[in-house]
């Protein structure tokens, strides 16, 4: 999304889905909410309640399938279909198992991306789905004014515990509290030497910080991510591996409950924007659109740093995981929390210890972070700049743990076999640290 601004701007266009399913369900959809803003289309399912659902797109003709396991069509959903943004047409049918398939027939092939939506105080639970037709989908964008052009990526780095909270302790002593510090300081110095990005720690010392100063010490540097470190640990000394956290469903309404309690406050800002002077239903609709913004972003960066973490060894858990942490709740900051290992795993608790590991927990980071935002770079900043080619001649790229050379043609919208012919490559093989030329000719 460009922003909370534009996205009230741009309003919603009710839609109304034909087909309604005969069989009784769990879950209704009762109504379907589509709108378009700078090429990317957003379509809402409200839901009666929570769906299990599946996500696949298929080509010739392009279009997108959605599955809803148990669910059925609001017998209000009939009439002439309008169409908005990629959508073309939507049709439905309830299928033999049970399931509800909505098809999104497309003018063109997209990219997409979906999640579930908690309720609150407008709409109760939603699927969330985000069409974008040409390169990645793009993260929550704050108000253009509060940034100027050509800035740097701000990467907000939270050490966990600190000062009198020593956090989770090892049975060999190591305190989390400073293993996390140490890990933090290595990966805001990677941060810093990259070009376009800059690093800030919400502790730099043995100090304890408010979970929610932490969060809000990101909010006022106007971080594009925010990143919290831990050490996990339990009773049971087998657990090892790393995880990686973003908020949950619950937290989000909760948040969101809050903040809307306190709109009256003027420095109260979603977006760059004050809720302050908004009526409680567009002050909720703000919000909501905000945070589910936030939380695709979280969802999309935590899945490249699990996937990086990989490659260090095992993780606890391979795909991103969801909790109520007080320091995810941003509604307008896309934030991830890392537990960078079991510091109960005494194994683990030594690597923990060993700067040679530290470092290598900040490169993996380092290396998902770097991953997401060539991706999806925010459009006033240097690395989006020089990604367009805005300043004339070759580009050029780095390559980093888990790149590809298609996924790095699609990325600078240049043909697989320009990008070997200009490097003189004879293979797809890529290696870290090497260097490629993008030809200038690329489209942006």
């Amino acid at each position: 999304m460009h922003g909370v601004r534009s996205i009230f701007a741009a309003g919603f266009a009710a839609l109304l889905l034909a087909v309604a399913g005969t069989a009784a369900a769990a879950t209704t959809v009762e109504d379907i909410r589509v709108w378009t803003e700078n090429g990317r289309t957003r379509v809402v399912l409200d839901l009666s309640g929570p769906a299990q659902h599946n996500i696949f797109t298929l080509r010739g003709p392009d279009r997108l399938v959605v599955d809803l396991t148990n669910s059925r069509l609001s017998q209000k959903l009939s009439g002439t279909l309008p169409t908005s943004g990629a959508i073309r047409s939507i049709r439905s049918a309830v299928r033999s198992n049970g399931q509800l398939r909505v098809v999104l027939d497309l003018n063109e092939a997209v990219r997409s991306r979906s999640f579930a939506a908690g309720p609150n105080g407008k709409y109760g639970d939603r699927l969330v789905i985000d069409l974008q037709g040409r390169g990645p989908l793009q993260a929550v964008k704050q108000a253009a004014d509060r940034y100027q052009s050509g800035r740097d990526i701000v990467i907000a780095i939270d050490p966990g515990h600190g000062g009198h909270d020593p956090g989770a302790v090892g049975r060999g002593k190591t305190r989390e509290k400073n293993v996390v510090l140490s890990v933090s300081k290595l990966l805001a110095e990677r941060i810093n030497a990259q070009p376009g990005m800059k690093a800030i720690l919400t502790r730099s010392t043995d100090v304890y910080v408010e979970h929610r100063e932490r969060m809000e010490t990101a909010r006022r540097a106007r971080a594009d991510l925010f990143i919290s470190v831990h050490a996990d640990a339990v009773d049971d000394p087998r657990p090892q591996g790393s995880s990686v956290y973003v908020l949950s469903l619950k937290g989000a309404s909760d948040e969101a409950a809050k903040r809307l309690a306190e709109r009256e406050n003027a420095s109260a800002l979603v977006g760059g924007v004050h809720l302050s002077d908004k009526d409680q239903v567009l002050a909720s609709v703000l919000l909501d659109l905000s945070q589910n913004a936030a939380l695709s972003a979280s969802l999309d960066v935590g899945d490249k740093v699990i996937r990086e973490l990989a490659n260090l060894g095992p993780v606890h858990r391979r795909t991103v995981q969801q909790a109520g942490f007080l320091v995810l709740k941003s509604p307008d900051v896309p934030s991830i929390l890392v537990e960078a290992a079991f510091i109960s795993n005494p194994s683990e608790e030594k690597k923990l210890r060993s700067e040679t590991h530290q470092r290598r927990l900040a490169d993996a980071i380092l290396a998902g972070i770097s991953n997401y935002f060539h991706a999806n770079p925010p459009p006033d900043t240097r690395l989006a700049m020089n990604l367009k080619g805005t300043s004339g001649g070759s580009r050029q790229h780095v390559i980093v743990r888990g790149d590809t050379l298609s996924e790095i043609a699609e990325r600078y919208n240049v043909s697989l076999g320009t990008l070997r012919s200009v490097n003189n490559l004879s293979s797809n093989s890529l290696k870290v640290g090497q260097k490629l030329r993008i030809p200038a000719t690329a489209g942006s």
